[in-house]
């Protein structure tokens, strides 16, 4: 049986960890937490989950299953996260300071604004500031 209210935790495969730390803490204003696992995870705080950041090498073996080697040039995967953020002209140029790439301009919608990137690993993130309803804008 699922609890009521699931917890989720974000987890950042990286190569790394100092420059990842870094990166979310000038990036997004995150602030390290915890370092875990002898110190190979550091816990960033602030968001609505924690997100923890994994020194992973590349090369290394995502899983065993999925034979697939860690490469941390740009790479699209399904699965990326959303920064819901009060003002985000501010937020784009925070995040680019601290060497976020830019990939293409804001664009404005019925919902908000939206600002696509990449991180110094090649994972892309957005970042978002939602108006009026927010997504319950988008019908």
């Amino acid at each position: 049986m699922l609890a009521s209210r699931m917890k989720v935790i974000l987890n950042i495969d990286v190569p790394d960890l100092e420059v990842a730390v870094g990166f979310y803490r000038d990036a997004l204003a995150l602030r390290p937490g915890r370092r875990l696992f002898g110190g190979s995870v550091a816990e960033m705080l602030g968001a609505s989950s924690p997100i923890h950041l994994l020194a992973k090498p590349a090369g290394s073996m995502a899983t065993a299953q999925a034979g697939a080697a860690r490469d941390y040039k740009r790479h699209w995967t399904p699965v990326h996260l959303d920064f819901v953020v009060d003002d985000l002209d501010v937020a784009v140029a925070r995040a680019v300071r601290a060497g976020a790439k830019p990939e293409g301009g804001i664009g404005s919608f019925s919902w908000g604004r939206l600002a696509t990137f990449s991180d110094p690993f090649g994972h892309g993130f957005c970042l978002l500031q939602l108006i009026g309803a927010g997504y319950d804008e988008a019908g």
